[in-house]
């Protein structure tokens, strides 16, 4: 994308931002998942941190976020995914309008966070480690990672954000709003004279 300015390539929002808050969320998430691997010896058995609200369960998940799998091939097909949505953040981020930090923002956690999930991918046929299990009884959210807080909470501002982004076009397009568009529908009122 070029600059209206300088007809050359438009600068990137935040870099230094951007590549801190990638390279912190897979930093974190990688130091834990060694963490959490190397005391947690035992697979699949809970360790209560907060009673029985919060546990740390050491958990390898083959598929994608909350248990979805595809079978035999899950590993192939979710490292093609993130490869794919990591090439589409990169676009989302170069189109980023500098001064747009929220958008930075949102980007950086999701691409952050895949990239965490994706070395898990590539070092082993296991799966990615997840530990971080919530929950009450048997009433558990499925075992987690950090990569999976910050692509969840990243995706969802950045689904904010682009639907905003939409709406602010389709303004500007001169499509208005609801109440604007509800009132071309009224009979033009008498003319009195």
């Amino acid at each position: 994308m070029e600059s209206a300015e300088t007809g050359g390539p438009r600068p990137l929002a935040y870099p230094r931002s951007f590549f801190l808050v990638v390279a912190g969320i897979f930093a974190a998430d990688q130091l834990t998942k060694l963490a959490a691997v190397d005391l947690l010896t035992s697979a699949y058995v809970p360790r209560p941190v907060l009673g029985d609200l919060l546990r740390f369960t050491l958990v390898y998940n083959p598929g994608a976020a909350f248990g979805l799998h595809l079978g035999s091939s899950s590993r192939w097909i979710f490292m093609g995914l993130t490869a794919g949505a990591l090439v589409l953040l990169s676009r989302l981020y170069v189109e980023t309008r500098p001064g747009d930090f929220v958008r930075t923002f949102s980007i950086a956690l999701v691409s952050g966070g895949a990239m965490g999930n994706l070395l898990d991918r590539i070092r082993s046929a296991r799966g990615v480690v997840d530990f971080i299990d919530v929950g009450i009884g048997s009433s558990r959210w499925p075992t987690f990672n950090v990569a999976d807080m910050a692509v969840s909470v990243g995706a969802i501002l950045l689904a904010w954000i682009l639907w905003r982004e939409d709406v602010e076009r389709h303004r500007a397009a001169g499509g208005g709003d609801a109440a604007a568009a509800a009132g071309s529908n009224e009979p033009d009122a008498p003319v009195r004279g």
